[in-house]
């Protein structure tokens, strides 16, 4: 092992100082320091862990509590080494920081993972269910080591002046020795001898990777649910007692193989890298000059704007100005005239010197001008109008079209065409079509989704086009319903957006079929067969989960021969009386046996209260099995009408005188051939009056599989889940009776 670990110190001391971009925790921008590694697999450095959850708590703890909590990032006080952490954590001191014994405040242990933006859920336990890097510990020290080059590692037992630098370290004892120390401290012929040493090291790491759930024991298998190392209690009895696992030897192997293939796929193709690396540097060096280049014409439209903006205002101002000085002149005018009408002054004082003159001839001849201005002045005094209007309203300045114009102002391109999201559009009575934009896009004034229909039933969708594309109103989201659409029918629809009048591309054409009979709502039910020792609802009753826990281990004593199966049964809160209906739902796949269909209320009733054992897989009659007899029996003693699925398998019945298997590439005869890949989400369709149920994939409306059932009462959709396993309704199948 150590002559391993110095090969690959050698082999790492050249590039490793190229990989210091990997060693960067995302938290604190710095070299990881003691990781630990999150359920996503990113990890994170401990201390930023921790300042995670105290930042998710700030309202939890007080002052006092974060001063007294060592690596609180308050206190900032130097953090104890990792084996006292260690021992906190496993202890639950620190597994959630901020979160004391007796208080009121629920512990929230969730926090977002800085790598890929997801709520990470520690659980009760916190930071103490974590895993430490190691191996990431290990290629860190490793590049300090490189970085510092001339920094030597100094022997821990000499004592200065006299220290020697370190030429080996000790995995056991933690401590690094030059040659004399070390013979000193490991003597030939005692136990010492036998420690584990490497070369000069910081980094101690445990001989042994211990499960962070079970203290005192080794971890020895790998999770591949979880993807993460467990040990063999965790399998028995603990969280991963439902979930597949591998020996960790298995997993190493597998693993190792995968990573070196994928660095020798890599490397092989380093010249490939290269000639994409110089595109990439082209493109870079062409966006950059595109991006100068539309900011200098945008620049230019802009001052162009600003100049025409600054003409038509001096323009304004000045009409404006010149209206203001002529009305303050007429009304000056005015005034002047006015107070030549005062006694003594002006106009009055001028005709009172006039009358003071004696000769005739000269009086006439001045009088009579004069008597002419009197008589004006008196009549505008009886009638006084200013000679100017002070109000300026002709000259109020509307620009609110202007503003408006100039906030919808945009680029005047192409928008680039959006893109309908296959995965989150859904189609059945309705239709929910979602799209996205790309990353980079503009923003957009709104968007037209089209439709049309195809072809109806037993039509084939690329040689019947029967309908001209309709329009919706216009969306200013990401996502439009579409009502009204015919059962068992296909239909196309495309989107395209708008931007200042300009309308992208469509995109491109996707089609959905319809199902073939309206869709019918409900829930869980948490009565009629449910188990709540095995079976797991969610509060919203839209997803059942099973798991194995202390009472299936305490039944072990009914466990007599290896052919023993148990079941878990649950139903639908609604049943079905008549007519047509459709539902859909998810499988996980993880799931060990999943059986749906549907279900007899008279058959329910004697099903559950049926004395006989029914863990016996003889009255199992759709099993699998390959005896033959389940199938002659099946429509006489059988509640349920179920397809079986699990282990990402869809098993298909054998047909009998009522089925039929509706896809030409499966032989019903052949146990072989009656096996599918499990369909992404699964449909049913209940024909009540025609007393026969489909079974259909839900992603293309294919017909996997149909019977004839015997509708004597009221029907329910059923599920039987044994094992690790999960359903989930649809959220449309869901969501109506949510709503009620």
């Amino acid at each position: 092992m150590t002559a391993e670990m110095r090969r690959s110190s050698g082999s790492f001391s050249v590039p490793i100082k190229n990989i210091e971009r990997e060693l960067i925790c995302p938290i604190c921008k710095e070299l990881f320091t003691h990781p630990l590694i999150l359920p996503c697999q990113h990890s994170v450095c401990h201390k930023c862990v921790k300042e995670l959850l105290m930042l998710n708590h700030d309202d939890s703890f007080d002052a006092g509590s974060e001063s007294s909590m060592p690596g609180s990032p308050r206190s900032r006080v130097p953090s104890p080494s990792m084996e006292r952490l260690d021992r906190l954590v496993r202890s639950g001191s620190i597994s959630s920081p901020g979160w004391r014994r007796g208080s009121v405040t629920p512990r929230v242990t969730a926090i977002p993972c800085p790598g890929c933006q997801h709520d990470i859920d520690l659980g009760e336990r916190g930071i103490s269910m974590l895993f430490r890097n190691f191996t990431l510990e290990s290629i860190v020290e490793r590049y300090r080591q490189a970085a510092r080059a001339a920094v030597a590692i100094m022997c821990n037992i000499c004592k200065p002046p006299n220290q020697q630098e370190a030429t080996k370290s000790c995995m056991d004892c933690k401590a690094s020795y030059c040659n004399e120390c070390f013979k000193l401290h490991h003597p030939w012929g005692t136990p010492k001898a036998q420690h584990e040493y490497v070369g000069p090291t910081t980094n101690f790491r445990p001989k042994v990777l211990m499960c962070p759930e079970h203290e005192m024991e080794k971890v020895n298998m790998y999770c591949e649910v979880c993807r993460r190392p467990v040990c063999h209690l965790c399998k028995l009895g603990g969280s991963h007692a439902n979930h597949k696992v591998t020996s960790m030897s298995s997993a190493y192997k597998i693993l190792k193989e995968k990573l070196a293939k994928s660095i020798h796929y890599l490397i092989s193709k380093e010249d490939q890298v290269r000639t994409q690396i110089t595109e990439l540097d082209r493109l870079i060096n062409q966006t950059e000059e595109n991006g100068q280049l539309a900011e200098r014409q945008a620049n230019e439209h802009f001052e162009r704007l600003f100049e025409t903006l600054q003409e038509r205002k001096s323009e304004m101002l000045r009409s404006i100005e010149q209206s203001r000085n002529r009305r303050i002149d007429h009304l000056k005018g005015q005034v002047e005239e006015y107070r030549g009408m005062l006694e003594n002054s002006g106009l009055v004082g001028y005709a009172q010197e006039v009358l003071k003159e004696t000769d005739q001839s000269c009086f006439v001849q001045t009088a009579k001008q004069l008597h002419v201005r009197i008589q004006k002045a008196t009549e505008s005094l009886k009638t006084f109008h200013p000679s100017a209007d002070p109000c300026f309203d002709e000259f109020v300045l509307d620009t609110s079209k202007e503003e408006t114009l100039l906030k919808e102002m945009c680029f005047g391109g192409v928008p680039d065409p959006p893109l309908i999201d296959l995965s989150h559009s859904r189609v059945y009575n309705e239709a929910s079509i979602c799209w996205r934009l790309s990353d980079d896009h503009l923003p957009t004034d709104h968007h037209v989704l089209e439709y049309r229909k195809l072809g109806g039933p037993s039509q084939s969708p690329s040689l019947v086009d029967d309908g001209v594309w309709k329009a919706t109103d216009r969306v200013f989201g990401s996502s439009a319903v579409v009502d009204g659409l015919q059962p068992d029918s296909c239909y196309a629809f495309r989107v395209r957006s708008c931007r200042n009048s300009i309308f992208s591309p469509y995109s491109p054409e996707v089609s959905f079929h319809t199902p073939p009979a309206p869709v019918f709502s409900f829930l869980f039910s948490d009565e009629c067969g449910f188990s709540t020792e095995r079976l797991i609802l969610n509060n919203r009753r839209d997803a059942v989960e099973s798991v194995a826990g202390m009472a299936f281990l305490l039944a072990a004593e009914r466990v007599q021969t290896g052919s023993y199966v148990g079941l878990d049964y649950i139903i639908g809160d609604t049943g079905i009386s008549q007519g047509r209906h459709y539902w859909a739902f998810k499988v996980e796949p993880y799931s060990y046996m999943v059986k749906v269909g549907v279900a007899s209320d008279t058959k329910l009733i004697e099903w559950f209260h049926n004395p006989r054992d029914t863990s016996s897989p003889r009255y199992d009659h759709d099993s699998g099995h390959d005896s033959g007899s389940e199938d002659a029996c099946y429509e006489l003693s059988q509640p349920f009408t179920l397809i079986t699925l699990g282990m990402g398998k869809l098993f298909i019945p054998k047909a009998s005188s009522s089925s039929s298997v509706s896809n030409a590439n499966v032989s019903s005869g052949d146990p072989g051939n009656r096996v599918l890949p499990m369909p992404q989400r699964l449909g049913i369709c209940l024909d009540y009056d025609a007393h026969r149920v489909y079974f259909y994939d839900a992603d293309s409306m294919r017909c996997l599989f149909e019977r004839q059932v015997d509708c004597s009462g009221t029907m329910f959709p059923a599920f039987g889940l044994m094992g690790s396993g999960k359903v989930q309704l649809e959220e449309f199948i869901a969501a109506k009776k949510l709503t009620f």
